[in-house]
C-alpha cells in the first residue's frame, strides 16, 4: 500500500480581511434585491447581467461599460423620471446610452448607494414591464423625495 507524502510547508492562505471586493459585494446585492421579485430570471446579455419578467428586461448591470468610470445599473423609469432624478442628483443619476432616449435612467451603485432607494427603483422598473398579474403582486413602493445636490 502506497503512503502519501505530505509537505511540511502550511498552506498558503490569503489574508483574511472580512471583506469581499467592492464591486462583487455591490454586484451581488444588486442580484439580490432583482431576484427578491416574482418570477424574475437572470441572462447574460451583451457581457452584462440582466434581469427579466416574463422575458422582458427591466435591470441592467452597467460594469464600466465601454470603459466608462462607474458601476450602475440600468432601469426602465416612468414619463418624466429619469430628468427628475438627473436634475436632482447628477452625481448618483444618468442618461445610459442607447436605452436612455427610451426614457431609462442609470443609477450608480458604486459610491455609497442609498440601497433602499436603489431597492425602490429596480422595483418600480419591474412595475414599468412586468406581466398585470404580477404588477399586482408587487405593490407601488412609496414616493422618496430628493434632494437637489449641488456640487
Amino acid at each position: 500500500m502506497a503512503t502519501r507524502l505530505r509537505s511540511k510547508r502550511a498552506p498558503t492562505r490569503r489574508p483574511c480581511t472580512g471583506r469581499t471586493p467592492p464591486a462583487r459585494t455591490f454586484i451581488d446585492r444588486l442580484r439580490t434585491i432583482c431576484l427578491a421579485l416574482p418570477e424574475v430570471t437572470e441572462k447574460i446579455a451583451w457581457g452584462e447581467p440582466t434581469w427579466r419578467v416574463g422575458g422582458k428586461l427591466f435591470a441592467q448591470l452597467d460594469n464600466h461599460h465601454h470603459d466608462a468610470d462607474h458601476l450602475a445599473v440600468w432601469l426602465p423609469a416612468p414619463l418624466g423620471e429619469q430628468e427628475s432624478l438627473i436634475f436632482l442628483d447628477p452625481e448618483r443619476f444618468f442618461r445610459p446610452p442607447y436605452v436612455g432616449p427610451r426614457g431609462w435612467v442609470g443609477a450608480r451603485i458604486d459610491r455609497r448607494p442609498d440601497w433602499a432607494l436603489v431597492a425602490a427603483l429596480v422595483k418600480q422598473a419591474y412595475r414599468e414591464v412586468a406581466p398585470p398579474r404580477l404588477r399586482v403582486a408587487v405593490a407601488a413602493a412609496a414616493p422618496r423625495v430628493l434632494e437637489r445636490r449641488r456640487g
